[in-house]
């Protein structure tokens, strides 16, 4: 009695980069180059507050013209509205906009 075949449709085979759940057995890599630093080399906060000063300067300056402009719109809305507002509910604007004294 033969016993039948096992069925691997949709698995890796020998060719493919991916192995089946870890089997490394089939696995040729060639050309893989991995470079690491000491962590005694690294030095992550060397002059962080002298280059944020004039590297983050640079970069908000750089934004100025992308803000200001919608700020100028915004805060000039803002003070017309509250000029109009202070002149409506005064008594000149009340006789200006309804014509008669109560």
């Amino acid at each position: 009695m033969r016993p039948t075949p096992i069925r691997s449709d949709g698995m890796p085979g020998p060719k493919t980069y991916n192995p089946w759940w870890g089997d490394t057995r089939n696995l040729k890599q060639r050309g893989i180059i991995s470079y690491t630093i000491s962590p005694f080399r690294t030095r992550a906060t060397k002059n962080i507050f002298q280059d944020w000063l004039f590297n983050g300067y640079r970069r908000l300056a750089g934004q100025v013209p992308y803000w200001i402009v919608p700020f100028a719109i915004g805060y000039g809305t803002y003070a017309w509205a509250k000029r109009r507002d202070a002149w409506q509910n005064s008594k000149a604007g009340h006789l200006a906009l309804h014509g008669h004294e109560h």
